[in-house]
């Protein structure tokens, strides 16, 4: 299976000597990793490294389950030094973790492998120190990274914004800046994250580094831009995406948020139509973020919507959250559901017959079911309904009815997450 996460930025000459300086002051290996446990530097060994060491040091990064595990013990939200157990089917000795912390920002983790003795009260004064020395360094290259991004942020912001003179402005200066090609192909995706118990810091955190890989990718140029719970990725392509790949690339996000989050929040991703311009963003961004509502509604699409493939629900879906309620059913759909589970034979049928075209033999053969049960079964939803079935536009009104049925049965919508950026 494809690795989607993708490697921490490797850090510095001073953070490095701090590191290697603390190893050799305690003589024990020590790593910096990043909120994601992402590996940033590491000293060298001290014959203390286990299996979980030795496989992060070969690929440079720490396996999906290791990351969860650490993640799981909730690390990057300790605000004191703690003893973070060790996992003997993951091959991992006990770490002692301190969180790198400044003005409020959790900006990375220093570990020191515990095995063995255990720590005194001055080592653990030393790595107490390192991690504020750390904390400092790491804390001013962010402050220059905070400022390229919300650089970034506002051009992708206005690109696919409303303002039709903010986008031309933006898509000017995102090409004359080498940030962005002028395209031949650009799609948008966006993601929205709800039901994350944590911090919303820790999502952004989770957003910025499930979309990294994307930014820079072997046959397209991207940027993104992050704000709490939801993110958007443009991307220009130098040959126009085929459908599995972008749908690969949902899927990567999805995994890496699941990895990064834990498996109780929901991730929506939504991919737009294709445009042959940058110009156009805004365009495939609008109809990202209806594909976003589709994922989230649609327990079928396993969180990736599409806009390319919604079909009808491309347009049921542009209504606004107020408007979708069992009340835009059409009263003959609404009396043969009425029942409940006594009629889910008969709504069945008929989704399997208007979806076939009104074939009866196409029907009887998807259903496994005797075309005379079958003609039973269409009586019956014609005497609930009172519609006649060889009617086209009768037909029409119970197939988008039962479309509609299909979005109204998911949980109701969280707000912020498909509305616009501003």
């Amino acid at each position: 299976m494809k690795r989607w996460i993708q490697r921490s930025r490797s850090g510095g000459e001073a953070l490095q000597t701090l590191v290697d300086g603390l190893a050799e002051e305690l003589g024990r290996s020590v790593v910096l990793d990043d909120p994601l446990v992402r590996l940033i530097c590491t000293s060298r060994h001290f014959g203390d490294e286990d299996r979980v060491r030795v496989r992060t040091l070969l690929q440079g990064i720490a396996d999906d389950e290791t990351i969860r595990y650490v993640l799981s013990q909730g690390v990057a939200r300790w605000t004191r030094p703690g003893v973070l157990p060790g996992r003997d089917d993951l091959g991992m000795q006990p770490r002692y973790c301190a969180p790198v912390r400044e003005r409020g920002h959790v900006l990375g983790i220093l570990m020191v492998v515990a095995a063995g003795a255990p720590l005194t009260e001055a080592e653990r004064g030393a790595i107490d120190e390192v991690a504020r020395a750390v904390a400092v360094e790491m804390y001013a290259e962010r402050l220059a990274s905070d400022d390229d991004e919300e650089h970034t942020r506002r051009l992708v912001s206005r690109l696919i914004g409303s303002d039709s003179a903010q986008r031309c402005a933006a898509h000017q200066r995102l090409v004359d800046d080498g940030l962005l090609p002028a395209g031949p192909h650009v799609v948008v995706t966006s993601v929205a994250v709800s039901g994350q118990p944590g911090p919303t810091g820790q999502t952004e955190v989770a957003l910025r580094g499930a979309l990294e890989p994307f930014r820079q990718t072997r046959t397209a140029r991207g940027l993104s831009m992050v704000d709490q719970d939801r993110a958007v990725l443009v991307q220009v392509f130098e040959q126009e995406p085929a459908e599995e790949d972008l749908d690969l690339q949902g899927r990567g996000i999805v995994r890496s948020l699941t990895t990064f989050l834990g498996p109780g929040p929901v991730v929506s991703v939504g991919v737009g139509g294709r445009w042959t311009a940058l110009a156009d963003a805004w365009i495939s961004y609008d109809q990202a973020r209806v594909a976003v509502r589709a994922a989230r509604r649609l327990p079928r699409l396993e969180g990736i919507g599409d806009w390319e493939r919604l079909g009808e629900y491309a347009v049921l879906l542009q209504l606004p959250e107020s408007a979708l309620n069992e009340s835009l059913l059409p009263k003959p759909l609404r009396r043969l559901l009425a029942n409940g589970g006594g009629n889910s034979r008969l709504e069945e049928t008929l989704r399997c017959f208007l979806d076939n075209a009104g074939s009866v033999p196409r029907t009887a053969e998807a259903l496994e079911l005797h075309r005379t049960s079958l003609y039973y079964r269409l009586r019956q939803i014609q005497e609930i309904t009172g519609l006649d079935l060889d009617v086209g536009a009768h037909r029409l009104e119970l197939h988008l009815g039962l479309r509609l049925w299909d979005l109204l049965r998911a949980p109701a919508e969280p707000a912020s997450p498909w509305t616009a950026f501003p």
